[in-house]
């Protein structure tokens, strides 16, 4: 979950947004030259930042897992070998986010923290196909389809889906790859098993993070005999519907704002200190429904916020470090209300303008996450106001995918959990928390772990005690108490 503006500071735990880093890397061949060898050929990774011992290969997957003969689309993988084969168990496949996370990256990231479980497991990581795919976006597939706006009736919902379907369109045609149709996440998770059989291993032991969730549900779906562990951080449930997800983050976002208004009104440092900051808020992001405010980004230019920037992309559950980011955030309101909205317009606009890219949507529509009818998105609206007067909105991502052309290829739907071993997930109580509980709940003899603080994907952050919950789950298959809360670090 790379968020646009994160690497500034902002600290953002709200939503699945989508950050895109186009390039020019070649990933896809035109047509199945060779049958992919089962065992591939492992060489020590070169390249700065790489860590001692990683070995590197690649394997061949479908593009099109309906047509196995048909193009083929090569997944590059990474592997940290045990420290102590001759105790070696298995192992450890992570399942990265985003979608577009690159799993070789995590593995990277994470090694540091993770060298106990190490000494039992080979840690892997690989390259997923809407990583590929993320690398060598279309010029048509990185332009934003339309302005996204929280429509106001049918006629303006049908014409914003219009214009998506128009750039997703055009997207399509451009692309070379054959990609944009088959991104979905059960066509991962048949990556995935392909990842799981080049290494030769009967049964995997996975580490699922952020939007990783998805392809984990997949598959689990698919393959469950394959499971001997499964660890999820921080992941979105896709069995429970991306609006039900939805409604439960509003839940949560509700109770922390409640708790930044209690804050700012015990602060006299807050810009809003002595007044009624939730109803200053909510009158804001009213006003600007009927009249957007103009500003000007010194990144993406001149653009206008209304009510759906500002409930998406305006208050950060994370107070930040001295609060200062309440701080920050109770400034720019202040600002905000007086006709100055700099304090949100890069943020904003430049999340509002990722979720209208065709290339970006492509990776994760096909997962179900659009809206299917306005009376669905009108529904919606109802609920997530009700429970989040504050932050209830009906979300960028739902509108842009409300256009998607082709037939959803991975419906949200109840999934079957009977032979399953139970999971450990672990997530920020004051984030994902909400997302992950709700996945391993369904999972008969499951455990997650609270982190008492805001964080996101925890074992990449070399949180302490998360990592070892996980590394006594994947090692021993032994699960902590529930209700087990880990302290923040």
């Amino acid at each position: 979950m790379t968020t646009t503006k994160q690497r500034r500071g902002r600290g953002r735990t709200r939503g699945l947004v989508i950050g895109v880093a186009v390039a020019a890397l070649a990933g896809v061949t035109p047509a199945a030259s060779a049958a992919q060898e089962t065992q591939p050929t492992w060489q020590d990774c070169a390249g700065q930042g790489t860590p001692a011992g990683m070995q590197c290969a690649a394997i061949e997957v479908p593009v099109d897992w309906a047509k196995p003969d048909g193009p083929k689309v090569k997944l590059d993988l990474a592997r940290l070998p045990a420290t102590e084969p001759e105790r070696r168990i298995g192992s450890v496949l992570g399942i990265p986010g985003g979608p577009g996370a690159n799993g070789i990256d995590d593995l990277k990231r994470a090694a540091p923290g993770l060298t106990e479980l190490r000494r039992r497991f080979d840690l892997v990581g690989y390259k997923p196909r809407t990583t590929v795919w993320r690398e060598q976006l279309p010029p048509s597939c990185r332009q934003p389809g339309t302005s996204l706006l929280e429509p106001k009736s049918r006629k303006e919902y049908k014409a914003q889906a219009a214009a998506m379907t128009k750039a997703f369109n055009e997207c399509q045609n451009a692309d070379k790859t054959g990609l944009f149709a088959h991104m979905d996440s059960l066509s991962v998770a048949r990556d995935t098993d392909a990842v799981r059989a080049a290494l030769g291993e009967e049964r995997l032991s996975f580490m699922a993070n952020s939007y990783g969730g998805v392809t984990a549900t997949a598959y689990v779906r698919l393959f469950p005999q394959r499971i001997r562990a499964m660890y999820l951080d921080g992941t979105i449930n896709h069995a429970d519907g991306w609006l039900n997800q939805a409604l439960r983050a509003f839940s949560l976002q509700e109770r922390l704002f409640t708790k930044f208004a209690t804050w700012c009104a015990d602060t006299p440092a807050c810009a809003l200190h002595g007044e009624d900051a939730g109803a200053v808020w909510r009158k804001l992001t009213r006003d600007a429904d009927r009249k957007p405010i103009p500003v000007t980004s010194s990144e993406f230019g001149k653009g206008k916020l209304a009510g759906i920037h500002l409930r998406s992309f305006g208050f950060t559950n994370d107070p930040g470090p001295d609060n200062s980011r309440w701080l920050a955030f109770a400034e720019a309101v202040d600002k905000a209300r007086h006709g100055d909205g700099s304090g949100f317009a890069d943020y904003a606009l430049g999340n509002a303008r990722i979720w209208s890219v065709p290339g970006v949507l492509a990776m994760s529509c096909a997962d179900d996450r659009g809206y299917t009818s306005y009376a669905q998105l009108q529904k919606f609206r109802r609920q997530a106001r009700k429970i989040s007067p504050n932050s209830g909105t009906v979300g960028f991502d739902g509108l842009g995918c409300a256009g998607w052309p082709l037939k959803v290829a991975n419906p949200s739907r109840p999934l079957p959990t009977r032979g399953l071993p139970p999971f450990l997930g672990v997530g920020s109580t004051w984030g994902d928390y909400v997302w992950t509980e709700s996945f391993t709940r369904m999972i008969p003899g499951s455990v997650t772990v609270g982190y008492d603080g805001p964080g996101h994907v925890l074992y990449l952050s070399g949180k302490k005690c998360p990592i070892q919950y996980a590394t006594t789950y994947l090692t021993d298959l032994r699960l902590p108490k529930p209700g087990t809360i880990c302290p923040a670090e």
